[in-house]
């Protein structure tokens, strides 16, 4: 499965970089590693998160497209469906089959049609739309919830700023 997965991750990359996607550019972090990718998600028009250059890896397991990436942020970001520590909790993400606490239907997770272009749409459409229902982190959710336009605007903006100055390093 590696040489296969290997080739469709190249195959992935390589229309990504000859039709750009609006939203974010992705590329490896390093050239000897199909399975280690860095992208930047551009922040989300009309959103709070507009403006920000949010910088995070892909890394792929070695039987992919079976199963899915795993997605983490590296430059900081708060949102209710990111982790403290920068993983993406998007039911995409998720391993296929049945979910054993019956949130979310089978179709909803992983499946191999998936692609880093389908991936990254959903991770913009989650900046965008976060699910409260699912968090990754309790503490940016029920700002969320509870205070949208007051502390958890102010923490995005943070990040937002911060991201702004880190992409310029």
């Amino acid at each position: 499965m590696t040489e296969q997965s290997s080739l469709l991750l190249r195959k992935q990359l390589a229309e990504l970089n000859k039709n750009p996607v609006e939203g974010f550019s992705a590329g490896l972090v390093d050239d000897d590693d199909i399975y280690q990718w860095e992208v930047v998600v551009i922040g989300p028009q009309d959103t709070l998160f507009e403006g920000g250059f949010f910088k995070a890896t892909l890394t792929f397991p070695r039987d992919y497209p079976l199963r899915p990436p795993k997605m983490k942020f590296v430059t900081e970001i708060w949102h209710p469906n990111v982790a403290k520590n920068g993983d993406v909790c998007i039911s995409i993400l998720h391993e296929p089959g049945e979910d054993k606490y019956g949130y979310e239907k089978p179709e909803e997770r992983w499946l191999p049609i998936h692609t880093v272009e389908t991936i990254m749409i959903s991770v913009i459409s989650m900046l965008a739309d976060p699910n409260g229902d699912s968090p990754a982190n309790v503490d940016a959710a029920k700002e969320w919830r509870e205070d949208p336009t007051g502390v958890f605007k102010k923490k995005v903006a943070r990040c937002v700023r911060r991201s702004q100055e880190m992409a310029f390093d």
